[in-house]
């Protein structure tokens, strides 16, 4: 049984890194997503909230890793990320915010 989730609940955040900004030159743009969120449902969640058009999506999952904090042991959570690839033409402005 899968719960649907709301477009907002798809798309958790921009990812803001050296290698997104690098992707943005191609026309694509890199989002954390829900861990549950299918492609079918990150393109749709794209094109309502952005008012562009998806040409693919790609999605990896990052494994969370060990790390210590003042001796302290701590787990950083696996997180799910979409390499959305828009249509030619098509852009969207992540600083801007929704």
């Amino acid at each position: 049984m899968a719960i649907e989730l709301s477009h907002y609940d798809v798309i958790r955040s921009p990812v803001i890194t050296e290698k997104a900004t690098i992707a943005a030159e191609n026309n694509k743009v890199v989002f954390n997503v829900a861990r549950t969120a299918t492609k079918p449902e990150i393109k749709a969640a794209v094109e309502a909230l952005f008012k562009v058009k998806v040409k693919s999506v790609n999605t990896l999952v990052r494994k969370g890793k060990v790390k210590r904090f003042k001796g302290f042991v701590g787990k950083q959570s696996d997180v799910k990320k979409a390499i959305v690839t828009l249509v030619e033409g098509q852009r969207i402005d992540i600083t801007t915010g929704l």
